[in-house]
């Protein structure tokens, strides 16, 4: 019988992008079914955390994640616009959120529609690599979802049509990964046993190993 484990995740999150390609062999090399469940990030889940958080947080944030990157090998640049409207040096978000919530509810559709973590990917390697300046702007958020096997007209026009669902399910998400026992992302979560963080992803393997992960029969 497949393994299968949830994924919580943020389209804010650099360490969400940088687990992501990592978790993309995993599934399609093993028999492992990844349960991607986008949440907001915690800017908006909470937005006086960074009015709080010590000011050495941030600039250590963006050393910790171009290391990572570098080592990992991840094209990786902090995304213009920023998925959440706020200046990296400042506490304060805006009120006015142009990109986070089409963002997520859009991963949730992508999951509905069965692609989440093929959403994840492309859209997050969008966002993250560096590649694009503007991600927003044109075609690029299409042919990201393109690329995914998905329509984001389709998507669009699904959300548009019923805005309360996603926020719904976006909500329950974040509920219950409240409930597992953590608010950051990106965490794992496989039989009740917690891996935060893109640093735990060995960890999260080898708990899968112990319960019998396999290959997949090679074609």
């Amino acid at each position: 019988m497949s393994l299968s484990f949830d994924l919580y995740w943020s389209f804010r999150s650099p360490y969400s992008y940088l687990i992501t390609e990592r978790i993309v062999r995993l599934v399609a090399d093993y028999d492992v079914d990844c349960r991607v469940r986008p949440v907001y990030p915690i800017a908006i889940r909470t937005p006086e955390f960074f009015e709080k958080v010590n000011p050495m947080w941030p600039p250590y944030l963006l050393r910790d994640t171009l290391r990572i990157s570098q080592m990992e090998g991840i094209p990786y640049s902090w995304p213009q616009p920023d998925p959440v409207a706020q200046d990296i040096g400042r506490q304060r978000i805006s009120e006015e959120q142009p990109h986070i919530h089409r963002l997520t509810r859009l991963g949730i559709a992508a999951v509905e529609a069965g692609r989440g973590l093929a959403f994840i990917d492309s859209v997050s390697r969008l966002i993250w690599s560096g590649k694009v300046n503007g991600w927003n702007e044109g075609d690029h958020l299409a042919r990201a979802a393109s690329e995914a096997g998905l329509d984001l007209a389709e998507l669009d026009g699904l959300i548009e049509a019923d805005p309360d669902h996603y926020e719904a399910v976006i909500h329950s998400n974040q509920e219950a990964h409240a409930a597992a026992g953590h608010w950051g992302v990106p965490t794992m979560v496989f039989e009740g046993d917690l891996f935060f963080g893109q640093d735990r992803f060995s960890h999260l393997l080898w708990r899968l190993e112990q319960h019998g992960l396999s290959k997949r029969p090679s074609h």
